[in-house]
């Protein structure tokens, strides 16, 4: 009860008039002012950036692609004022220059005349780097600078994603018409190696019969030579034929003489003996009809049959003589007409052999006069023979090399298009639409796919933990202004200062829990930032107070108005350690360790657990830390007041003006 009757006198205390009154409202709202202004006021700040006024100048005077004009210049301008991220405002250099340092535009983002000449340079033989251009005024905004960059970059990320795409779709399109001409080549390399094992095989061939024609050759030089020897006489072995040849035209034209009288002889010859043919043939004809008719006229003078016999045995080998004579006669005619014919054939003949035998003569004659020529044209058959015979040979032997060098070429061949066709198949067989995906991949080869454990909604949540933190410190810092640590009519009344002491530090934790009250519902309702674990949060923040209230508490009993100086040290060493906007690990390596032990940094983790839905153990964590430095500080506080009942020194008697 003491304890609640001292809590309630120091209440009474605040309240006691209008202006204690007012000046405790004043303070109790610092915390909910403090952290509702701020995070009001920066509450959405990337999604306002529209409101930021930005300079574009766009002088790009175009390029060209693949024979196709283009102005990637025109195309982003266009983009930007598409999306409208900021307040782009499109004007000249100078404009745009005199605006930033007048404060006019925030930032300047400049595409030069040479931006999509630079951009399509990589298909030529001199490529260079496109440049956008950031103008910045730090003195217009840091954060404006900062943001300036992000923009930059992303700027200069999508027209690389773009350019990009166009580059590795022409690199693309080459690969198909290059694994086109690769096909055809493999169909080349395959009629070479086909073709250079057929002339392989004919150049073998063509060994095998120059081998071959060199024997031949061989054997016609021999020959020729035999016949040049043999030709050395010939002019006169010629000479001697003609006078021969002569001879014999001369001969064989008294031979036709002759032989014509012959034939005529034996022609008159054959008349007349046909004319005795005729007469033997005749009588030998009229023979039997004889015989019959003296057979009659014997019969007839009345001879017997036998004196008839007796006398035809008288005339019948007569008629028989007759008639064998007439078949000597008419075998005689037909040898008399054979010869007569012959005859006739042999005086032909010998005028032929005249006619011939003059040509003969006439041939032997030219022989004569060409003999010395043949002769010459022997000899030079001879030497050409041996020529050949030497030229065969070189053929073979360039036959053989040509047969080994397209044997060579012929495994060259093979490798060539077992290459080609391992080339072909590594270069990938690619549709329209497949090259247009796999540009697209390889300008954009990487997807962010972003996925949070836990997530604040915007800007305004994620920098509320630290800012209810420090609202907190602020808080209950601002109320040690007006109220008493501990009562020093109570602890010489009572000679208690464990009651004291706690009574002493749960006036300003009771007002501090109506701060942390008013600060979640600012930051819930107000503001409708969405809390994972609402009445966790909530305990948190009255926690993170009230260990707030014990520490400046210990600090105000220990030293005084000096200990109240060094809580705003404090507070402000605990801006720089508690990580609330930048990763405390950026810290230097004595504020890394500083963050690791003060208050704070336990206050700001462990609202972030709570608030975003984080790892509730760690939340725990950071309220043990909290307990273990409120029960420090309550120790602290209970030493100091213990010591305040046993002694008195002079500054409790007549305080200074700094404690």
């Amino acid at each position: 009860m003491k304890i609640v009757h001292l809590v309630a006198s120091e209440l009474k205390r605040l309240t006691a008039s209008s202006m204690a009154r007012l000046a405790l409202v004043a303070l109790m709202l610092v915390p909910v002012l403090y952290a509702g202004l701020y995070l009001w006021a920066n509450n959405d700040p990337y999604g306002n950036l529209k409101d930021v006024p930005v300079a574009l100048v766009v002088e790009d005077t175009g390029g060209t692609l693949d024979g196709k004009a283009v102005n990637y210049g025109d195309e982003v301008r266009d983009q930007l004022l598409k999306d409208a991220s900021f307040g782009w405002q499109v004007t000249t250099a100078a404009d745009a220059e005199q605006g930033v340092r007048d404060g006019e535009f925030d930032f300047i983002l400049t595409l030069g005349a040479g931006f999509s000449s630079a951009l399509t340079s990589a298909s030529g033989n001199a490529p260079e780097q496109a440049v956008v251009k950031l103008t910045t005024n730090d003195t217009n905004s840091f954060l404006a600078t900062t943001i300036a960059g992000q923009v930059a970059e992303k700027v200069r990320a999508s027209i690389t994603e773009r350019v990009g795409k166009q580059a590795a779709l022409t690199l693309l399109n080459g690969f198909a018409t290059v694994r086109t001409n690769l096909g055809e080549a493999v169909d080349g390399a395959s009629k070479l190696a086909d073709g250079s094992t057929t002339a392989a095989e004919g150049a073998l061939t063509l060994a095998e019969g120059s081998g071959s024609a060199n024997i031949g050759a061989l054997q016609l030089n021999d020959g020729l030579q035999q016949l040049q020897a043999g030709s050395a006489d010939l002019p006169a072995q010629a000479a001697a034929l003609n006078d021969g040849a002569q001879k014999v035209a001369a001969g064989a034209q008294d031979l036709t003489v002759g032989a014509q009288q012959v034939a005529d002889g034996n022609r008159q010859l054959a008349d007349k003996a046909a004319q005795i043919a005729s007469a033997t043939g005749q009588a030998a004809a009229d023979v039997p009809a004889a015989r019959a008719d003296i057979v009659q006229q014997l019969t007839d003078a009345g001879f017997s049959q036998d004196q008839i016999d007796r006398v035809l045995a008288v005339l019948d080998p007569l008629g028989d003589a007759v008639v064998q004579g007439n078949a000597q006669v008419q075998t005689v005619n037909s040898q008399i007409d054979q010869l007569a014919d012959g005859s006739s054939k042999v005086a032909a003949g010998a005028q032929d052999l005249a006619s011939g035998s003059s040509q003969v003569a006439a041939g032997t004659q030219k022989l004569t006069n060409d003999a010395p020529t043949l002769a010459n044209g022997i000899a030079s058959a001879a030497s050409g023979a041996s020529e050949l015979s030497t030229g065969i040979t070189r053929i073979a032997q360039g036959s053989l090399d040509l047969s080994n060098g397209l044997n060579a070429l012929n495994g060259g061949a093979d490798t060539l298009r077992d290459g080609l066709a391992s080339g072909l198949a590594d270069v990938p067989d690619q549709t329209a639409d497949q090259r247009e995906a796999a540009a697209q991949t390889i300008s954009d080869p990487v997807a962010l796919d972003t996925s949070a454990v836990t997530k604040a909604s915007n800007y305004g949540a994620g920098m509320a933990p630290f800012f209810i933190s420090l609202a907190a410190w602020i808080g209950i810092y601002a109320l040690f202004l007006i109220v008493k640590p501990l009562s020093r009519r109570a602890l010489t009344a009572l000679k208690k200062p464990l009651t004291v002491t706690t009574a002493g530090w749960l006036t300003p934790a009771i007002l501090g829990a109506l701060q942390m009250t008013a600060v979640f519902g600012i930051i819930t309702l107000a503001l409708g930032y969405h809390v994972e674990h609402g009445w966790g949060m909530f305990g948190f923040m009255v926690l993170t107070s009230a260990t707030f209230a014990t520490i400046i508490l210990a600090l105000n009993i220990l030293l005084g108005s000096v200990g109240q100086f060094l809580g705003l040290v404090l507070m402000v060493l605990q801006l720089v350690t508690a990580g609330g906007t930048f990763p405390w690990q950026t810290l230097p390596g004595p504020l890394q360790v500083l963050h690791n032990i003060l208050p704070m940094s336990h206050a700001v983790d462990g609202i972030r657990q709570l608030m975003y839905g984080g790892n509730l153990d760690l939340a725990a964590g950071d309220a043990t830390a909290l307990l273990c430095w409120l029960l420090g500080a309550l120790l602290v506080s209970l030493l100091g007041a213990r010591r305040m009942t046993r002694h008195r020194t002079l500054r409790d008697l007549r305080p200074s003006l700094i404690g």
